[in-house]
């Protein structure tokens, strides 16, 4: 039988829609989730079998590995992870509760007990030191104010020996298509005013990609580009 997921935080997290309180026009992600879903499942690449190549080589996870998704947005990765190694635990975080509904409902879809999602900021993330085994992250840095502190965090969550693989676009035309699609729709259906996401992404160059990463005394850390993502496989000491 599958693990039930189990996670210890810091402080209570809210994960029911009813305990949404942000502001009507406080997020993108909020008023149009069905679009970027549909950007995940359709227009952006599947990095699954590359996650899974670079975290764990020999195709198979050790049993009760914890895993963390942020800005696991609709649960893609959650769940194909959660699917692919029922001995494992996996929970998404994302800040947008429309995204996680959609998460959640995934997960419900394939029967998937061992995979649960909560609405946190990853900048703040509400979990205890060293609680996680593997890190995943896919596009979260276009539109993260503040990159530093969320690798700070990823790195404070992970347990010693822990590694995190994190997926960024590499041109900023590509990344923005998201956000673009977004703000248009959102000003035919809304006011169009308000949101807190810019309406560019911004991305990294291959050093600074590689710099982002430095701020964190990493046992090892490998970056390599692959047509428009780059790629961080990260290892704690």
């Amino acid at each position: 039988m599958p693990p039930t997921v189990s996670v210890a935080v810091k402080e209570p997290i809210q994960t029911s829609t009813s305990t949404v309180t942000a502001p009507q026009n406080e997020s993108l992600f909020e008023h149009v989730a069905w679009l970027y879903a549909f950007c995940r499942e359709r227009l952006f690449r599947d990095d699954t079998e590359r996650i899974i190549t670079a975290l764990w080589p020999n195709g198979s996870a050790a049993s009760g590995t914890l895993v963390i998704e942020l800005g696991c947005g609709p649960g893609f990765y959650s769940a194909q992870l959660a699917k692919r190694f029922p001995n494992i635990s996996v929970t998404g975080v994302d800040r947008s509760e429309n995204q996680l509904t959609w998460a959640r409902e995934r997960a419900s879809a394939l029967g998937l007990r061992n995979c649960c999602f909560a609405r946190v900021n990853v900048l703040n993330l509400p979990f205890t030191d060293a609680q996680f085994d593997v890190l995943i992250a896919s596009r979260l840095f276009t539109i993260l104010p503040d990159r530093a502190r969320a690798v700070a965090e990823m790195y404070r969550v992970l347990k010693p020996g822990g590694r995190c693989f994190i997926a960024e676009p590499r041109y900023t035309i590509w990344a923005s298509i998201p956000l673009f699609a977004m703000w248009l729709l959102a000003s035919m259906t809304h006011s169009g005013n308000g949101y807190r996401e810019p309406r560019k992404a911004t991305v990294f160059s291959a050093i600074g990609f590689e710099r982002i990463f430095s701020s964190q005394p990493w046992k090892r850390v490998k970056t390599w580009q692959d047509g428009r993502y780059q790629y961080a496989l990260c290892e704690k000491d």
